[in-house]
């Protein structure tokens, strides 16, 4: 399984990087939403995906008798989950601001903001 989701993280990774390096903002946008999906599935594979009870303690604050599943990387997923989400809307409003204000979404023509280069 964790060979599984390490051939998966790094297909997500390189589709991700292959789709940010083109001049589209959109295109880019879907990069960095696979990039993000990316580094969760790698942070949620880094909690080792063994199966084991889930991390409640029994009565009297007793240990399980099984091994017990380590809940941080859940956590740290469903907070990256929400913050990505929000990067992700952020983005895409810049985006469709950007397209109706230049009228594309060709980054290599944005250059309104950028001084223009001396011929001299």
């Amino acid at each position: 399984m964790i060979t599984i989701s390490a051939i998966l993280t790094g297909l997500l990774v390189a589709c991700a990087v292959w789709l940010m390096l083109s001049a589209n903002l959109l295109r880019f946008v879907f990069g960095l939403l696979l990039l993000s999906n990316g580094v969760n599935l790698a942070i949620f594979a880094a909690g080792r995906l063994t199966p084991g009870a889930a991390p409640l303690l029994g009565a009297g604050g007793a240990l399980p008798e099984a091994a017990m599943a380590n809940a941080l990387p859940q956590a740290l997923l469903l907070t990256a989950i929400v913050i990505g989400f929000g990067l992700f809307a952020f983005v895409l409003a810049l985006t469709m601001k950007a397209c109706r204000v230049f009228g594309h979404l060709d980054a290599d023509r944005m250059r309104l903001a950028e001084p223009e280069k001396d011929k001299a």
